[in-house]
């Protein structure tokens, strides 16, 4: 049985990954793309389509700066995090991870110390 390799429950999923990749270094568009199909074993693949509109509205929103650089005569724009875009980071993760607890409780039971 062929899986979706992006179900529909997945909206918000990108912005957080991308924040979380940033959250250790600089990266390109594309570099990023890479990373998060390689960090997520292949199980989410996200476009550049995808990708590319998160970054611009982070980078509108704050959470994010660019710079642009030349690299082998092609231009590349490197995207960091901000101090804003350090805290959205931290508010969706804590909001993902106890979203994951409430999934995980119902398949799994409660468990009880």
């Amino acid at each position: 049985m062929k899986r979706d390799a992006n179900p529909s429950f997945l909206n918000g999923v990108p912005e957080l990954l991308v924040l979380q990749l940033l959250k250790g270094r600089e990266m390109y568009g594309y570099e990023l793309v890479q990373a998060i199909k390689e960090a997520t074993g292949e199980t989410i693949v996200l476009g550049e389509g995808v990708v590319y509109p998160v970054l611009h509205m982070l980078e509108r929103e704050g959470a994010l700066k660019s710079r642009r650089q030349s690299v082998s005569g092609r231009s590349r724009i490197y995207y960091s995090l901000t101090p804003v875009g350090e805290r959205r980071r931290r508010d969706i993760q804590g909001s993902w991870q106890r979203t994951t607890m409430a999934i995980r409780n119902v398949l799994e039971g409660p468990r009880h110390a």
